[in-house]
């Protein structure tokens, strides 16, 4: 399978780019024809990477709109939970398809994932051609044996899907005991995973493992080991101390930084200059459609950008910086050769609109899709040399939407 994009706009020129496989094979400026499988005209558009999604919970989009304006624990032990425990293998199969479909659509092509019935998500993320990080969740009420039992099948289920890889996510300290946590630290060293959990989100959380474990949730997962594992992804991170900085980024752990679910629950305000400061690796995730309420990662680039500069000053985060926490950073996070257009990366690219009307005129490409583009500005996704959305249309868009109206009117 091979794609060529002619007369395609890449850093300020028009350029040529000839896909092969998975992989961006040339790239150049000059008009060498090219036969390829698929010819795409680039004129008028620029290609861009795009977006890694590092912490949602997908299936969630089912609760889209429901126990809206609740702080966090009223809003997950009163409504949101008990919700949940009437999902069923196929509702959240329909849920996952329906994030995914809006992730594509917004120009997402890989999302980290934490929620329950894992089987479901992995059979939606496979049958849609999307990369996904999926986790084998644990908290309390799972316990240990179902940890060890997926995690030994999680390999042999993904035999056959290559853009898959699986992680082990215990929920948070206050939800996942001392013994669960210590084990899902244990899989993770085993099979070489991402370990993956929520970890100071709010003030109470914090407050209350000072009062109960005299030390900080970081430093409580130092302890437990977990930061030892070969990744780890901190969705969050709200409420961090200047030494909970420091020992992330001494461990090498990324902080996923969730902003429109930050400020829509309350949670507080990540100090994202302070933790690069110290050196912290920041990407940027989206959360569940519960608490955001969707999944556009443009839209989260924007807003970390805005917060920043709300308290740091208007110079502080330059564009570029925020662009690379939600593309190329999001990319290394999960070990993937990709988030950025050169050649011999893997082939995952947006083609933007630059004749839509909120990128006239194009002082500067990045500032335009940062501060003031949309999802309609995407034409083109392409996820490891395959097309998934063109003219912004993804096959079999109007069956998903169908399937979840049926379930939920």
């Amino acid at each position: 399978m091979s794609i060529f994009i002619k007369n395609i706009q890449l850093n300020g020129l028009v350029t040529h780019i000839k896909i092969e496989g998975n992989r961006f094979s040339k790239i150049r400026t000059d008009a060498t024809p090219s036969t390829s499988d698929t010819i795409i005209d680039g004129t008028d558009k620029a290609i861009l990477p795009p977006f890694y999604n590092t912490h949602t919970h997908s299936p969630m989009s089912l609760l889209r709109g429901y126990a809206d304006d609740l702080p966090l624990f009223t809003w997950l032990n009163d409504y949101i939970w008990p919700f949940e425990a009437k999902l069923t293998p196929d509702d959240i199969y329909i849920g996952t398809r329906l994030s995914i479909l809006e992730m594509i659509k917004s120009g997402t092509v890989f999302f980290n994932d934490m929620y329950w019935k894992e089987e479901a998500t992995i059979r939606a993320a496979k049958e849609m051609g999307i990369r996904a990080a999926i986790g084998i969740f644990a908290i309390d009420s799972l316990g240990l044996k179902d940890i060890d039992q997926k995690s030994s099948g999680a390999n042999k289920q993904l035999s056959d899907a290559p853009l898959i890889q699986m992680t082990i996510s215990p929920h948070a300290i206050y939800s996942t005991n001392k013994a669960e946590f210590q084990r899902c630290a244990e899989v993770a060293k085993e099979y070489n995973w991402v370990l993956h959990t929520h970890v100071s989100e709010t003030k109470k959380e914090v407050d209350d493992c000072l009062k109960e474990q005299e030390c900080t949730p970081i430093e409580l997962l130092e302890k437990y080991g977990v930061l030892d594992c070969p990744k780890v992804i901190l969705a969050h991170a709200v409420h961090i101390t200047e030494n909970d900085m420091e020992i992330i980024s001494k461990h090498g752990s990324v902080i996923s930084h969730n902003p429109i679910s930050n400020m829509k629950l309350s949670s507080g305000y990540f100090p994202i200059q302070e933790a690069l400061d110290k050196g912290c690796k920041i990407t940027l995730g989206t959360d569940g459609c519960s608490s955001n309420n969707n999944q556009d990662m443009r839209e989260e680039m924007k807003f970390a950008s805005i917060r920043a500069k709300e308290k740091y000053g208007a110079e502080s985060i330059p564009v570029s910086t925020i662009f690379e926490m939600a593309t190329k950073n999001g990319a290394e996070a999960f070990g993937l050769d990709a988030g950025e257009i050169k050649e011999g990366k893997l082939a995952d690219a947006l083609l933007i609109d630059l004749n839509n009307e909120r990128m006239v005129p194009c002082h500067h490409l990045l500032s335009n899709w940062v501060y003031a583009a949309n999802s309609e500005c995407i034409d083109t996704v392409i996820c490891n040399g395959r097309i998934l959305m063109q003219n912004r249309h993804v096959d079999g868009e109007e069956e998903i939407i169908q399937s979840v109206k049926k379930r939920y009117k």
